[in-house]
């Protein structure tokens, strides 16, 4: 198919893809994250899970209570007053099915290796499933579809909590890796991001806190839930203070290290009212292994935060990747969306646009 565009536009690309490529090399590389052993990951709670063969209905374990309790935390055994035995039976089978389906693992309806592993990975602590959520193919919202409304422009306020902070990094560290996650965001729809310096009133409220820390979700220690936050405008966005958050991991060594800026991008879909996402490689999938990067927006994540707010108009040149155009006066119309971006070169350019827009940042 024939295509024309701008030469602002094709300009703009052409002088822009050698740093993008940079960029996305860069920020992409992942080691290979080790693999988690139950004493690694959060041990009071989770120590005796390495189960090394497959338990299935009728099996009776003493580590299938604690499985239950994780289901039901996370809404996939959703009894209203849960009485947890160690039996494993036909609730608990439904209840793995749909972990298993949501989380992109094969079906089997047993505890087998590869689901132990997934359920001993460090994850959001947000609720998979809740009565009302809108789900579409891939992407999920929250019930009500809630999102911010303010006056156009809109433009988003947050700010770090002065008394809940980590001492091991810089303030400056920190504050760049969110400034950088929230122009990720910011790239794709029309809501833009400003740190503010009072925290008490900022829309956004960031802290890193540890244990029980007032908002009923309470945090576990080392490798269990990372962090977690609301649906709009609660605004709330915490992080466990036990973890031990990199922003480089070519500086950082510990084995057990998580990307802030991952972690970051995943919170603030929350806060923006995107729920979790069943594709791996999209940022609002729950769960992320130590010394993984997973930063970059991917469709599905596009998608799902431009169905509450919109498309952003400054990176409409990016829509020339759509098969979908009208022509007029030999002129490419392009529709300025990117909704239905399916394959890996629309993805890969698509990337290289928000890189570029990273780039004013």
């Amino acid at each position: 198919m024939l295509m024309t565009f701008s030469s602002h536009s094709s300009f703009l690309f052409l002088i822009s893809l050698p740093l993008c490529i940079s960029i996305k090399m860069t920020y992409s590389f992942t080691p290979n994250p080790p693999r988690l052993s139950s004493v690694e990951r959060n041990d009071g709670n989770f120590r005796g899970l390495d189960i090394e063969r497959d338990v299935d209905r009728g099996s009776n374990t003493f580590s299938v209570v604690k499985i239950k309790r994780y289901l039901h935390y996370f809404g996939y055994l959703p009894l209203q007053n849960p009485s947890f035995d160690d039996q494993f039976d036909s609730e608990l089978e439904l209840a793995i099915t749909r972990y298993q389906s949501k989380l992109g693992l094969s079906i089997t309806g047993k505890l087998d290796i590869n689901t132990m592993s997934q359920i001993l990975e460090p994850r959001c602590g947000v609720s998979d499933f809740a009565p009302g959520k809108h789900v579409t193919r891939r992407y999920v919202l929250f019930p009500g579809r809630p999102r911010w409304t303010r006056h156009k422009p809109i433009v988003l306020t947050y700010a770090f909590s002065p008394d809940h902070f980590i001492d091991y990094l810089t303030s400056n560290d920190v504050r760049r890796v969110f400034k950088r996650a929230f122009a990720r965001w910011a790239a794709v729809i029309p809501v833009s991001f400003r740190e503010a310096s009072d925290y008490g009133f900022a829309d956004i409220k960031i802290g890193f806190y540890s244990g029980d820390h007032g908002d009923g979700q309470p945090f576990d220690g080392v490798l269990g839930i990372l962090a977690h936050s609301f649906s709009p405008e609660s605004g709330k966005l915490h992080l466990d203070a036990a973890e031990r958050w990199a922003v480089d991991f070519s500086t950082e060594e510990s084995k057990v290290a998580v990307d802030l800026e991952s972690v970051a991008v995943h919170e603030i879909g929350h806060v923006l009212g995107l729920a979790h996402s069943s594709i791996k490689d999209a940022v609002m999938y729950p769960s992320l292994k130590p010394r993984e990067k997973r930063a970059d927006l991917n469709t599905d994540d596009i998608e799902g935060v431009q169905a509450l707010y919109g498309s952003n108009h400054k990176l409409r040149f990016g829509a020339l990747l759509r098969s979908e155009t009208s022509v007029s006066s030999g002129v490419t119309l392009l529709r300025p969306c990117w909704i239905g971006l399916a394959s890996s070169s629309s993805l890969l350019f698509m990337q290289l646009c928000i890189n570029c827009f990273l780039l004013l940042v």
